[in-house]
C-alpha cells in the first residue's frame, strides 16, 4: 500500500510516533507501506513554524533531511494536482488539507488523516485517531 501522510500525522511519525496508535504505527513500520510526504507539508511546516505556531515548532529542512533519511518518498506538487483542487467539494477550506487531498486523488494512494473533515472527503481517505488524550 502506498501512502501520502497529512501533515499532523507526518509530524508525529517523525517527532512523536507515541501520539499514533499502535495500528497506524504497525502500517507505517510494515515494509510493504510506501511513505510518501507532500511538498505541500514541508511548505506548511515552514510557513505555520515562522508563525510561531507551536504544533509546527521543527525546522522544515530538518523534517524534510529525515524523512529522506528514513525512505520516505518526496511528492512534488504538480499543476495536474492543483487543478484537481477545483473538483472537490467545499468541505474544507484549509488549502494544504485541499492539495494533499487532490495528490492522494490524482495519484491513487492512500491519504492518512487525523482530521475527520477531510475523512468525509470521498476517495481512497484513512482517518487515524491519536492515542488517548491527543488530537
Amino acid at each position: 500500500m502506498t501512502v501520502l501522510m497529512d501533515t499532523h500525522v507526518l509530524l508525529w511519525a517523525a517527532g512523536f510516533p507515541d501520539r499514533l496508535s499502535r495500528g497506524t504505527r504497525d502500517l507505517i513500520d510494515d515494509d510493504e507501506t510506501e511513505l510518501l510526504y507532500s511538498a505541500a507539508s514541508i511548505w506548511e511546516v515552514a510557513i505555520k513554524s515562522s508563525l510561531g505556531r507551536a504544533d509546527f515548532d521543527v525546522d522544515p529542512r530538518i523534517l524534510r533531511r529525515g524523512l529522506l533519511e528514513n525512505d520516505y518518498t518526496e511528492l512534488p506538487v504538480t499543476g495536474a494536482h492543483a487543478a484537481a483542487v477545483d473538483l472537490l467539494p467545499p468541505i474544507h477550506a484549509d488549502p494544504f488539507d485541499r492539495i494533499l487531498i487532490a495528490q492522494a486523488r490524482i495519484e491513487g494512494v492512500v491519504l492518512l488523516t487525523a482530521d475527520r473533515i477531510v475523512g468525509r472527503y470521498p476517495g481512497s481517505i484513512r482517518v487515524i485517531r491519536g492515542r488517548a488524550g491527543v488530537s
